[in-house]
């Protein structure tokens, strides 16, 4: 980064702060679960991370004012609402008396072995995006703690803290959870109908920008629509420009539709227990292709090798669960896994046998002819959970399950009659909306 940013004069901060991100992607190859470094694509916009707040990105207390400066240009934050009211009161605050607050989360620490919330600036970042052709410059301001509180307007807390078990089966489009209050199954990374029609839009555009460019290129494809290995260069029309922006700005509107999404259902989560139970983090091995080369039966094809990759992109399972462990933990809840012999999805807590199903089978009955929902059932089964005496590792209790799944069975046939009535589809969950009372998504 030294002669890179001797060539492009850029700040010490800024490559130091880069080459640190750069970094952590050669540990990843070296040390973790990586294969290869990603570079940035060319032309996409940058973002600098100053991670010294006293050098090129500062941030000051003027006149109880919270001003930043960069490069010689201060500006003050707009704030909109009483959460980030609170936000900036808590930095200024430090910055006023950082001595202070210093010594005392210190003696805290020293006494009760407890963490005080100083909320002092630790860094600051400078991200460009591109919002509906205008560029724009946001600063990202990093603080030390936990995030302020959030209020309705008569001065109640927005987000409650609920107390019990959730069993959770978190799947590549889906989630079924079980609690002592309630039991649900609803689509990952979903608010209403809005995202599957800019879904939809995506997908349409996809094709449109395919034709376009191989109208345009056509001595760069094979005959079999492949791309050659040696290709020449690249003619992009017009209409392939303007499209390829109107995709990435739906591209951007359902990143964070889907993020908005799963955090209202991961304060939902904690709203109804502090005891989150579910199954091991895989999602990355969800997204890997089948390396096993079968054919179909019936048709004589090869099948393909493709997986839950796109399911995974769009659904996002790994940031829910990412974002679940840290609600819980952070929040004085708990966040359990099971261990992958728990399998879940195929016990039978009637004979307590385990019985191996296929994958579509959605909806089958339980030994005593008990019909159930497959996800549900799972959700109900990790509720179950209980840690083994001898081994310490979570297993399905038995009696427990008997004893309980009379509610469960209660909230479970309740749950799917509301799936049907209210003409959603829930996917890969074998309910069925009644006829004529399915929404249109067109």
């Amino acid at each position: 980064m030294i002669p890179i940013g001797k060539k492009f004069k850029l700040p010490s901060v800024f490559a130091l702060t880069r080459a640190e991100d750069i970094w952590k992607g050669v540990e990843k190859v070296l040390y973790e679960e990586g294969k290869m470094i990603h570079f940035q694509r060319r032309g996409a916009l940058p973002i600098l991370r100053a991670k010294q707040i006293e050098r090129i990105i500062t941030v000051k207390n003027i006149n109880n004012h919270l001003i930043l400066s960069c490069d010689g240009i201060t500006f003050s934050p707009i704030i909109r609402d009483r959460f980030e009211r609170d936000e900036a009161d808590a930095v200024l605050d430090y910055l006023a008396h950082s001595e202070e607050v210093d010594e005392k989360a210190a003696k805290l620490f020293s006494e009760t072995g407890k963490i005080h919330d100083t909320y002092r600036p630790c860094y600051a970042a400078l991200k460009c995006e591109e919002i509906r052709g205008r560029l724009r410059v946001f600063i990202y301001l990093t603080i030390e703690g936990k995030a302020m509180a959030k209020f309705n307007k008569d001065g109640s807390y927005r987000h409650k803290y609920g107390t019990g078990i959730i069993g959770c089966d978190i799947g590549t489009q889906t989630i079924a959870y079980t609690s002592d209050k309630e039991c649900g199954l609803r689509n990952l990374a979903e608010r209403g109908n809005a995202i599957s029609r800019s879904e939809r839009k995506e997908r349409l555009l996809l094709r449109r920008l395919d034709r376009s460019i191989r109208e345009m290129n056509p001595q760069n494809f094979n005959d079999d629509g492949t791309v050659r290995k040696r290709c020449g260069k690249w003619t992009f029309s017009k209409n392939y420009v303007e499209n390829r922006k109107k995709l990435s700005s739906l591209h951007r509107k359902n990143s964070i539709n889907r993020h908005l999404a799963i955090r209202e259902d991961v304060n939902h989560m904690r709203s109804l227990g502090d005891v989150f139970i579910t199954e091991a983090k895989n999602a990355k091995k969800l997204m890997l292709r089948s390396k096993e080369t079968t054919v179909n039966e019936k048709s004589g094809r090869t099948n393909r090798k493709k997986r839950f990759g796109k399911s995974v992109r769009i659904r996002c399972p790994g940031y829910f669960q990412s974002r679940i462990e840290m609600k819980f933990t952070s929040s004085g809840g708990r966040y359990l896994e099971v261990p992958y012999d728990y399998r879940a999805s195929q016990y039978d807590h009637t004979n307590r046998e385990y019985v191996k199903r296929k994958l579509s089978e959605r909806m089958f009955p339980l030994s005593d002819g008990t019909i159930v929902q497959r996800d549900l059932y799972s959700s109900f089964l990790l509720y179950n959970a209980t840690a083994d005496n001898s081994t310490g590792q979570l297993v399905i209790d038995g009696m427990n399950c008997i004893n309980s799944f009379a509610s469960f069975n209660r909230m479970h046939e309740e749950e799917i009659e509301r799936i049907r009535l209210s003409g959603r589809k829930v996917l890969n969950s074998g309910i069925r909306a009644r006829g004529g009372e399915r929404q249109n998504l067109k």
